[in-house]
């Protein structure tokens, strides 16, 4: 008898996706596309603000900091059998820079994504680099 052990992986119900252009209005747009999408789910408004402040850290980190192009997903997912949003940004991975960054002027995304998900974390594969976060809904 073979058993599945429900919530140990995240399931894809909806999924939307949005190409990042590598542009400096980019950000805005694609929030404005996502908050549409998140209009048509109903999401509480909480949980809205909440998925729109991970998606701009996700993408402006994917603009400043990678290289293009950059796509974002959006879909939705189980975290331990609740509902959640997964944001997900894939890039193609570090843009090389002899830049140093000001601590004061960066660095504090992914302390955001971090406090405003359930589960975040980044994946690496051959296609690209993916940052993504799941935002409980609820």
């Amino acid at each position: 008898m073979i058993t599945a052990q429900l919530g140990a992986a995240p399931r894809v119900d909806v999924e939307h996706v949005f190409p990042l252009p590598h542009a400096p209005r980019a950000v805005s747009t694609v929030r404005r596309r996502v908050q549409a999408v998140l209009a048509r789910w109903n999401l509480p408004k909480d949980a809205a603000d909440d998925v729109l402040l991970v998606t701009s850290e996700l993408l402006t980190n994917a603009l400043v900091h990678a290289l293009p192009p950059a796509t974002l997903r959006l879909s939705w997912v189980l975290v331990d059998g609740r509902g959640a949003v997964r944001v997900d940004v894939t890039d193609m991975g570090p843009a090389r820079t002899s830049c140093e960054v000001d601590p004061d002027e960066h660095g504090r995304g992914i302390d955001i994504v971090t406090t405003l998900s359930a589960r975040c974390g980044v994946d690496t594969r051959p296609g690209g680099t993916s940052r993504w976060a799941d935002v409980l809904v609820g």
